[in-house]
């Protein structure tokens, strides 16, 4: 059974006392039966009514709030999207309620105007509705920033963090064990090579330096699979050289050397589902494969293609619950329900959802996946 806490008292010692200028929730209603109406609201409306009255801002802020929001089952997955217009160079958040279909544009960003939209790393807290944006690089002339700022999907608002460390324009980000892991460096592009890493905590709002890598490599793709960090340059399309990889044991604080069948088939962008590693390659039809840890090989994807002839280069991907989610040029979505249809052996099924018209010229960045 799960007990909500009424906003309009409080307990102290075992008693209750009633608030000066009691205010309720809604008026004729009891405290428990209106903060359930206000738990129903689905995200971002929560954020959008505390202005109605003192007592609803009370309700939403306050930590039981989301306790019982989650206990509840109410808390559902939304993806945000870092995209910016290839003409202007805007950059803009949006978020998908993928059930709905309904887009929400996000309030701006705290960035200086002069950026380049692609120096900037995000990560994300999903169950936390936490989304973290890092580095960045200004424009005329270039420099590398420390910014660290987070989203809260509870108030909707940005927030400002403690600078990173090291300014950092060229890298990769991913939360594990609760925390963010930055690994990278400055430059001007995603050729340039980086090995520093540094790692933020949320509870104490602190950067600490952790391990750095004992190779160079180029920035592609990183993923988080159990309680390993795994990095990797990857294949890019026209395949020119040989990819190289990391993975990184926060327990240990070290790196080691990517296997050798995990480093030469990671082909594309990747995506964790129930700790399973799959990639959606860069080549041809753009095929899926998964990640079989036990033959150190991938496996190709069944059922239907990937819908390459309406997704246009350039994607983001993410994934949560069975499904993963590829944003292409423009905005559109392609949502594939991924499935094991026999022991070991998995289909994909794929729906298509056109962006809005608005979003035409916006190209993707990051797409992260938070429950609101």
């Amino acid at each position: 059974m799960i007990v909500l806490r009424s906003s309009s008292t409080l307990k102290t010692e075992g008693r209750e006392e009633t608030k000066k200028n009691y205010e309720p929730l809604i008026p004729g209603l009891p405290d428990e039966i209106a903060e359930l109406c206000l738990l129903y609201l689905p995200y971002p409306y929560q954020a959008l009514v505390r202005p109605v009255s003192s007592s609803w801002k009370k309700a939403i802020t306050d930590a039981s709030f989301l306790i019982s929001k989650k206990a509840l089952s109410l808390s559902l997955p939304y993806i945000f999207v870092l995209a910016f217009h290839e003409s202007t160079a805007r950059i803009q958040w949006q978020a998908l309620d993928p059930r709905s279909g309904r887009w929400f544009v996000l309030p701006t960003m705290p960035c200086p105007e002069a950026v380049c939209p692609s120096g900037f790393e995000c990560a994300s807290l999903p169950h936390q509705g936490k989304l973290f944006v890092l580095g960045g690089m200004r424009t005329g002339p270039e420099t590398t920033m420390h910014t660290a700022i987070v989203y809260c999907t509870s108030t909707n608002q940005w927030s400002k963090l403690s600078p990173m460390e090291k300014g950092l324009s060229v890298f990769a980000a991913g939360s594990i064990k609760g925390k963010i892991i930055a690994i990278g460096g400055s430059g001007s592009s995603s050729t340039d090579s980086f090995t520093e890493a540094e790692c933020y905590d949320p509870e104490s709002d602190t950067w600490t330096a952790v391990a750095p890598l004992d190779k160079t490599l180029a920035r592609h793709d990183i993923a988080v699979v159990g309680n390993k960090m795994y990095l990797t340059e990857g294949w890019t399309w026209p395949f020119r050289f040989s990819p190289r990889g990391g993975v990184y044991d926060p327990d240990e604080d070290t790196w080691r050397a990517m296997s050798k069948g995990m480093r030469e088939g990671w082909s594309g962008l990747s995506v964790v589902l129930d700790d399973r590693l799959f990639v959606i390659s860069e080549y041809g039809d753009c095929p899926i494969k998964v990640y079989v840890p036990d033959e150190d090989t991938w496996q190709y994807v069944g059922g239907e293609k990937f819908p390459r002839e309406v997704m246009k280069r350039p994607f983001a991907v993410n994934g949560v619950e069975g499904r993963i989610y590829v944003l292409s040029s423009g905005l559109n979505l392609a949502v594939g329900r991924i499935f094991e249809a026999e022991k070991g052996e998995f289909k994909a099924e794929w729906e298509v959802m056109a962006a809005p018209a608005s979003f035409h010229g916006f190209s993707p960045l990051s797409c992260q996946v938070l429950y609101g």
